[in-house]
């Protein structure tokens, strides 16, 4: 049976291996994805973990891997890029992509120009997909999802359109958080290990039932750490202490 998921900022268990969104998770949410500050002990934290875990610590994100690497520059773990997309499972290593279906590349156009008839919107391009952020124009969210949904209508069942905080993204089904979880588990130095993924949001929630599938832990940022900064200091007190 899976393991039951500790409701409350549990201590890691020595051999645990540790998956963690980004945005809302280890980085406080910004007005635009380019606006977000990385805090200055960010880095040499998640370097000290990733030592403590036996390297088995891997950033899983919606965010491509070139923009976590500008973000987090030479990040000494894994990395799982545009919701397991991409993955590079290990420093250095050459980044794997999954086979899926191009975007058609109207789609960004007309996505663009729905972005722009709602001031403070925005458009994301994605390797396979797109990203329409309304968090500086909430009262569009409604309309920018019945865009999306008239710009899919006949496409097929390849694409869907996933809800997230103050966003709509268009990506390919198939691939998600969960299956870059089991696929980073699968693999040295996190195979045999206790999955623990931490994330804040809906996106997340394929990874929390990968890792709770695995016997594993899901923690939800709200639940557990309050936000970002809660998120943080946990870690560095686990980075601090004699793991369990």
């Amino acid at each position: 049976m899976p393991a039951a998921a500790p409701r409350v900022s549990p201590p890691l268990p020595a051999n645990a291996a540790l998956l963690l969104d980004l945005d809302g998770t280890l980085l406080d949410i910004a007005p635009t994805p380019t606006s977000v500050v990385v805090p200055p002990e960010l880095p040499g934290l998640l370097r000290r973990l990733g030592a403590r875990l036996g390297g088995a610590l891997a950033l899983v994100s919606g965010r491509t891997i070139a923009e976590i690497d500008a973000l987090l520059p030479e990040a000494p773990f894994a990395v799982a890029g545009e919701h397991g997309c991409a993955i590079r499972f290990a420093p250095g290593a050459a980044v794997e992509r999954e086979a899926l279906p191009e975007m058609p590349a109207f789609w960004a156009v007309e996505a663009e120009a729905l972005a722009r008839a709602h001031r403070g919107a925005l458009m994301e391009r994605k390797a396979h997909g797109l990203v329409l952020h309304y968090r500086q124009a909430p009262e569009a969210g409604e309309a920018l999802y019945a865009g999306l949904v008239a710009l899919l209508a006949g496409a097929g069942e390849e694409f869907a359109i996933l809800p997230g905080k103050m966003i709509w993204e268009v990506k390919p089904r198939g691939v998600d958080k969960g299956s870059a979880v089991a696929r980073l588990m699968a693999r040295p130095p996190f195979a045999g290990r206790l999955p623990v993924f931490v994330g804040d949001d809906v996106t997340d929630e394929d990874g929390f039932r990968a890792a709770r599938a695995l016997g594993g832990w899901g923690l939800e940022v709200a639940e557990c750490f309050g936000d970002a900064a809660g998120v943080r200091a946990w870690l560095s007190a686990q980075a601090e202490a004699h793991f369990a």
